[in-house]
C-alpha cells in the first residue's frame, strides 16, 4: 500500500515563497514518476509539475514555468515543490500523486496513487 504525504502548506503574501514537500511510504519510487496537481474552489484539478524520479527529468505547467521547482530526495523518498514569486491565482490545494510506469503526464487520471492534499493560501 502506497501512502503520500503532503507538507509545507500555509498563507503567505503575493510575491512570497513556500516550499512543499511529499513523502511516500509503503513501495520503492525509484523509477516512477511523481507529479503535483492543484484544484482551487470551483475549479478542476490541474497539473503543475512532474518529475522522474530515475533521470530527474522534469517539465512544468505554463502557469508556473520559471516561479515553482520540483525536485527530488531519493535517499529520503520525498519529492519537493519550491514555489516562488507566488500570486493569488496560485491559492488551491496542492496534491502530490505517484504514477507508476513510465511517462510524465499531465492528467490526473494517469496517476495511480495520491495524497490528501495541502492548502495553499496567497493574499493580495
Amino acid at each position: 500500500q502506497v501512502q503520500l504525504v503532503e507538507t509545507g502548506g500555509g498563507l503567505v503574501q503575493a510575491g512570497g515563497s513556500l516550499r512543499l514537500s511529499c513523502a511516500e511510504s509503503g513501495r520503492t519510487f525509484i523509477g516512477h514518476t511523481m507529479g503535483w496537481f492543484r484544484q482551487a474552489p470551483g475549479k478542476e484539478r490541474e497539473f503543475v509539475a512532474a518529475i522522474n524520479l530515475s533521470s530527474g527529468s522534469t517539465y512544468y505547467s505554463n502557469s508556473v514555468k520559471g516561479r515553482f521547482t520540483i525536485s527530488r530526495d531519493n535517499a529520503k523518498n520525498t519529492v519537493n515543490l519550491q514555489m516562488n514569486s507566488l500570486k493569488p491565482e496560485d491559492t488551491a490545494v496542492y496534491y502530490c500523486a505517484a504514477k507508476l510506469g513510465v511517462g510524465m503526464p499531465q492528467r490526473s487520471g494517469d496517476y495511480d496513487y495520491w495524497g490528501q492534499g495541502t492548502q495553499v493560501t496567497v493574499s493580495s
